[in-house]
């Protein structure tokens, strides 16, 4: 059920650094980087860790930044859940749409502020 995890950063570089040498220890390598984000994992078809420098650009503390991705089959239910989490009272962190290439996600936070993604691929 989930997809990936993000843990926010405020020295992506560093955090390249360390979680690279972290994860070499078991075989686990980069497998998506962006000027804000990285993530490790086996594969697209395999839970991921990843480090992102925060969408609102504010400081990564605990929980800024973080985010819990839930993989679901096909856009037709990213959609429907994104509309059910906005219907009851989500806030909008990003639309449903395509985000690179075989990823289709939408953002949103839920009634405490945790950062929620609904994704498939």
């Amino acid at each position: 059920m989930i997809g990936y995890i993000t843990l926010g950063t405020n020295n992506l570089k560093k955090s390249e650094f360390f979680y690279d040498k972290l994860f070499s220890t078991i075989g686990i390598k980069q497998v998506f980087k962006t000027e804000k984000m990285i993530a490790w994992g086996k594969g697209f078809d395999s839970t991921m860790l990843a480090v992102t420098i925060p969408y609102n650009s504010e400081l990564a503390t605990i929980g800024n930044g973080c985010m819990v991705a839930l993989k679901v089959g096909d856009e037709k239910t990213v959609n429907l859940m994104y509309e059910k989490a906005i219907e009851l009272g989500g806030i909008c962190e990003g639309k449903p749409g395509s985000r690179g290439k075989n990823f289709y996600g939408a953002y949103f936070r839920d009634l405490d502020g945790n950062k929620l993604n609904i994704h498939c691929s």
